[in-house]
Parts: structure tokens; C-alpha cells; sequence
């Protein structure tokens, strides 16, 4: 960047800008994201804003949310905002706030809809012009409209389900499903029906230089003098925030801290300092493998630790996250740095705050997760105003952006995504097999599906002993796995792209016909029909943490053989504890993910998004003895929602 200093960039009125009520939903700033995409500058307030605030803006959107709109804990709102006169458009929660408001009825049903689903669109709506009579969109929903309120039209079914509604003459919109995703097809041609053809918006607000921004922000909060410790990863973000500082600050300023924490890809940590030493950021390397794995830490008024000794996704979690700032803390020491001095850097995005329900991005968003750099103990220190986030109003996407303006190496830009926690977080522990009452109901459900779907001539399904994280109905789930194997003498290894398509729809239709069941992955190997109870004990222990690592690697080279690392967002690895018979064994799987977002998205289908060759020349070698005690091989098959990318 020169150093000319850009021109003031005019920001627009109101009149030429969209309001987004926030209603707790996980994707709010995806819908800001995508408004701005489309050139509308626009602002994410509470859904109890006043509408003295809103009526000079050209048009409102409500968000979609967790909530029912006949709880006693439904979001607050003031009546007076659908009266503005101004052009509305009700997402999800939004939609049926909308039409509870006008006295339509809105109740909750026996099957929810949770995924991507074909939708029909009538014809003539200004909200659906330019687009077919059908569209694939993402519903997440456990309530639905059942009367539609007077002055109101149906302008969007699935199946015998109302999910759109508009009033036109009052420029009035409800959508069941969520335009602002990748999942919905043709969303962004409706979001920008709505916001140029309903709201009368040009789309003439074009985004300021992010770096200049950013550099000036770093510098104001810090001042001419203090020093700035980050936290570098070895992922995109924590790389991108410290060549951002390094460009703010200048090297003497910037002090770069590689924690390897025992749970770094293998030979991992040697390849982060090498890459970012060779973009001119000294790094101070860290071997905290004990130190992490011998940590306690305070949860809920409790002393919990060892690390690793817990099983609870929680409790791991925190122990790490504030085990990182002790580390930080006494690294400042040993440098030399008075604490008072120094100000903690952090490549936290706007994802991670929403899933945390920080408040930061808003405070009705309901938690998915903890995310490691958002603990307790971080918010306090950002109280305090010693945490600083150059990245936090940005998404992925935006941040590989603004990494190559800064000159980092496309190898270290498009490295896939790694959580913080790393591995730590991909190793699904537990003491004894999850067998909660009611199981055997759960498994007859799944069976019922599978002879309803006519898939179980040549498959079988199973209820595995283990949980994972998800969201169903914009709130976080943790549900059953559910497996499923083929009855061919191979398994599975000879299934054509038509056989995995097939597999692929029929783990859609799952978790929305079994509610207890959030994702769904195909097993290779011998068929495996009912409940699954053996497990192996499993906590963080440097030999449980060494399989992942090997595991990890044979997928990551069969990857690169297929030229792969590009094409898939994300590519996590999972190992989790299920034997199969096979006492002291783990099974891994594998979530190939695909998406622009990193809100929403879907596996890579065999045969469709991933050579068949790449996924059985990662099956073929993990269960080839390559990695010593592993059992089963699980291809996960979910779309998110409803299961997260990760799987705790």
C-alpha cells in the first residue's frame, strides 16, 4: 500500500441504506455480508430497536432466530416497525414475526425441516422475478405458518408448507428459508429483488480499502508506543492478523508467539515458523505440550484438569483457551515485557463471535459453541481493553482476500482452516459409550426411514455409541451419529457416483425425520445394522493424539495427489472412539466440506465435487494397517445445518 492516504470515502444517508433486526439468528452477518455484496450499505441492530430509528432507512430486514413467537421468552420488538410505511423482508423467524403480527397463525409441526429443500415460487412476486418456479433453499425450522394473515399472499411452498408470504402492496416479505446462504441457490438473486426492485436501491455503496482500515484502527487502539503479542496458529487468520500488525507496526513492535500445545498437525509447528519467517515476522517458538496437557482451569465455580484426563468438548475448550493466555502471560514475563505495556492480538472472525453469541456481534445470537479465543477469561481481558481483533469484522473469504494484499504466499493463504485448539477438539473422548434412555425408539425410527426410503435392500444403519455438535432450527444441538454401511461384499469400496448421490440425499432426509440425529456418515467395510456399543476409553494422551496426527497426514497427501487443497474449504479429521469390536481401536472420520460462506454447506459428494479415486485412496490406506489401531473409516455425508463442520 503507498503511503498517498485514500480520499474520505462519503458514507451514505439512511435513505440509502437497509436496517438488519437482529432476532438471535447464527447468520445475521451473513445477511449483512451478502447486502453488501450487493453494493447497499447496511446496519445490524437489535430487533427491539425503536422505530423512531428505523424510518429513515429504505427498507428493514428482521433475521431469522432460535426463538417461537408464542414463547414467553420471544425476542422483544416494537409493533410500531411494520408500520413504517418502508419495504420489510421476515427471515425464518422473521417471516412468522411478521405474520403473527398480522394475525396469522403460526404453530409448531411434527416434522421439522432442516437442510437444503426444493421450494415452489409463484409466479409474478417481485421478491422471486427473474427466477424459476422451483429453487433449492435452506430451511431450518421446527414451527410453521398454518394461516396466512389477511392482505397476504402464499408465495412459496414446500410440499404442503407455507415458507413464503408477501403483501405487495405494502411491500411486505416473509421467507421460511434462508436467502443469505450458499445453500439457497438462487438467495442472493432475492436478496437483491428485494433491496433493488422492492426498496428502490441502486447499489452504488462500495466497501472502503480494508487494509487501510485495518492498519489505522490497529494503530489507534494501540498507540505510538505499546507492543502488540499475537498468537500465531500456523492457520489463515492468526497468519494474516500477524503480517497485518507486522505491516501496522513494523517488526520491532510486533512480538509473534508460536505455541505448539501438543496438538498441531504432524510436523506442523516446524512449518509455521518456516512460513512466516520467510515473510519477515520473527516468531519466538514454544513447546507447551506438557503444560497444556497438565492444565486445570476454572468451569462453572470448578477446579477441572488435567487436560488430559477431561472428555467434557466444554471443559477442553476453556482449559485450553485460558491455558493459551497463562502461556501469553508468561511469555511476557520471560521477554521482559511489563503486562501493563502490551496488548494481545487475536485472528478472530466474525463467525467465531456469532457462534459464541458474543456481544460483541449481538446479544440475542445463541451459543453453538465456546470458541477457543472467546473465552470467559478473553472477555474480561477485552473489558479491560487490552485484547485487540483486526480481523473480527471479517469473514474467511475476505480474510484470504486481504491476506494476498498483503503479500502472503498463496500456500499460506489457501492453507485450509485449523481450529486453534487443533486436534484437541477433533478427538472425540469419552469414559463409557453414549446410551441414552430412549435410544432403542431412535433406532427404530432410523429403520422405519430407511425401508421408507427403499434404501435398505442395499444398505444398513446404525445408532453409534457417541455424540457430535450441530444446529437445527438456528440453535445448537448435540445429537446421535448415525452410520451407514453397504450390504455389498466390498464395503462399500466399488459404490458408483449414482450410489453416493443416493446416499447423499438419503442422509438429507435423516435428521429431518429423526430429530435426535444431527449428522449422518457412511461407513466402510462389513454392514452394521442397530445399536453400537463398544467404544474404546478415550482423552487426550499423547498416543491417542499421535494416531490423529498420522491419520490427518494420509488424508491431507491424498489430497494433494488429487489437487484437492483449492477445491474443499475444509477438511477436517476427526477420530472417535467407536471399536467395533476391536478392543482399544478408533475409528476416523472424514468431513470433506464445501462452501463460500463458512456458515453453511455441504460435503463433497464421490463422484460429484470428489474424484471417487481420492476417497478410496484415503479409505484404502488408513485401513491398510498404515496407521496402527484403527477399525472403521467414516465418510461424513451431513450438510451444515444440521451438523457444524467440526464435530465438536
Amino acid at each position: 500500500m503507498s503511503g498517498e492516504r485514500p480520499a474520505k470515502v462519503q458514507r451514505p444517508s439512511n435513505s440509502d441504506k437497509v436496517a438488519i433486526l437482529d432476532a438471535g439468528a447464527q447468520y445475521g452477518k451473513v445477511i449483512d455480508r451478502r447486502v453488501r455484496e450487493l453494493c447497499v450499505d447496511c446496519e445490524l441492530l437489535p430487533l427491539d430497536t425503536d422505530p423512531s430509528e428505523l424510518k429513515d432507512f429504505a427498507g428493514l430486514i428482521v433475521s431469522g432466530g432460535p426463538g417461537s413467537v408464542y414463547a414467553k421468552d420471544a425476542p422483544k420488538y416494537h409493533e410500531g416497525i411494520f408500520d413504517l410505511g418502508i419495504p420489510v423482508l421476515g427471515i425464518c423467524y422473521g417471516m412468522q414475526l411478521l405474520n403473527h403480527h398480522f394475525k396469522g397463525t403460526v404453530e409448531k409441526k411434527p416434522a421439522r425441516e432442516d437442510g437444503q429443500f426444493p421450494v415452489d415460487l409463484s409466479k409474478g412476486c417481485k421478491l422471486f422475478d427473474g427466477i424459476g418456479e422451483r429453487s433449492e433453499v435452506l430451511l431450518t425450522h421446527g414451527d410453521s405458518v398454518t394461516k396466512v394473515p389477511p392482505g397476504f399472499d402464499a408465495v412459496a411452498h414446500s410440499g404442503d408448507l407455507v415458507v413464503g408470504i408477501a403483501d405487495e402492496s405494502r411491500s411486505l416479505y416473509g421467507v421460511q428459508f434462508h436467502p443469505e446462504v450458499d445453500l439457497s441457490v438462487d438467495g442472493k438473486a432475492m436478496l437483491q429483488n428485494f433491496l433493488y426492485k422492492v426498496c428502490g436501491l441502486k447499489g452504488t455503496f462500495t466497501v472502503v480499502n480494508r487494509e487501510f482500515i485495518a492498519i489505522k484502527e490497529i494503530n489507534e487502539f494501540v498507540g505510538p508506543t505499546k507492543k502488540v503479542l499475537v498468537l500465531v496458529s500456523g492457520g489463515v487468520d492468526s497468519s494474516v492478523c500477524a503480517a497485518l500488525l507486522h505491516k501496522a507496526l513494523g517488526p520491532e513492535r510486533v512480538i509473534a508467539l508460536h505455541v505448539d500445545h501438543g496438538f498441531m498437525r504432524l510436523d506442523e509447528s516446524k512449518k509455521v515458523v518456516k512460513a512466516l519467517e520467510a515473510i519477515g515476522v520473527k516468531i519466538h517458538h514454544l513447546d507447551a505440550t506438557v503444560d497444556f496437557a497438565k492444565a486445570f482451569t476454572e468451569v462453572h465455580g470448578k477446579n477441572e484438569g488435567p487436560l488430559d484426563e477431561m472428555v467434557a468438548p466444554e471443559v477442553k475448550r476453556k482449559i485450553i483457551g485460558d491455558t493459551f493466555m497463562r502461556v501469553t502471560q508468561k511469555m511476557c514475563t520471560d521477554l521482559g515485557i511489563h503486562a501493563d505495556d502490551v496488548f494481545l492480538a487475536q485472528g478472530t472472525l466474525r463467525p467465531d463471535l456469532i457462534e459464541s453469541a458474543s456481544k460483541l456481534v449481538s446479544g440475542n445470537a445463541e451459543c453453538i459453541k465456546t470458541h477457543h479465543n472467546d473465552t470467559q477469561l478473553v472477555r474480561d481481558l477485552r473489558d479491560m481493553g487490552r485484547i485487540i481483533e483486526p480481523l473480527k469484522d471479517y469473514h474467511k473469504d475476505e480474510v484470504r482476500a486481504l491476506g494476498t494484499e498483503l503479500g502472503l504466499s498463496e500456500e499460506l493463504v489457501w492453507r485450509q482452516p485449523f481450529p486453534g485448539p487443533g486436534l484437541a477438539i477433533r478427538i472425540l473422548c469419552t469414559r463409557e459409550a453414549y446410551a441414552p434412555p430412549g435410544r432403542e425408539a431412535v433406532q427404530k425410527q432410523l429403520d422405519v426411514v430407511l425401508k421408507d426410503k427403499g434404501m435398505d435392500k442395499d444398505f444398513a444403519c446404525c445408532l453409534l455409541p457417541v455424540r457430535t455438535v450441530g444446529v437445527q432450527g438456528d440453535g445448537r444441538s448435540y445429537a446421535h451419529l448415525v452410520g451407514i454401511s453397504a450390504k455389498a461384499h466390498d464395503g462399500g469400496m466399488s459404490m458408483k457416483a449414482e450410489e453416493w448421490a443416493r446416499l447423499a440425499e438419503f442422509a438429507k432426509v435423516i435428521p429431518g425425520k429423526v430429530h435426535a440425529v444431527n449428522r449422518v456418515v457412511f461407513l466402510f467395510g462389513k454392514p452394521v445394522s442397530g445399536l453400537v456399543d463398544d467404544v474404546t476409553p478415550t482423552t487426550l494422551v499423547q498416543p491417542v493424539v499421535q494416531k490423529l496426527q498420522h491419520a490427518d497426514d494420509v488424508v491431507t497427501q491424498c489430497l494433494r495427489k488429487h489437487d484437492l487443497m483449492r477445491k474443499l474449504a475444509q477438511v477436517p479429521v476427526v477420530l472417535f472412539p467407536c471399536s467395533f469390536g476391536e478392543p482399544g481401536s478408533h475409528s476416523i472420520g472424514i468431513r470433506t466440506f464445501i462452501t463460500n460462506d463458512f456458515m453453511t454447506g455441504t460435503p463433497a459428494i464421490p463422484g460429484k465435487s470428489l474424484p471417487l479415486a481420492a476417497v478410496h485412496d484415503m479409505a484404502k490406506r488408513l485401513m491398510s494397517g498404515e496407521v496402527k489401531g484403527l477399525s472403521r473409516i467414516a465418510y461424513d455425508l451431513t450438510p451444515k445445518p444440521p451438523g457444524t463442520t467440526e464435530w465438536e
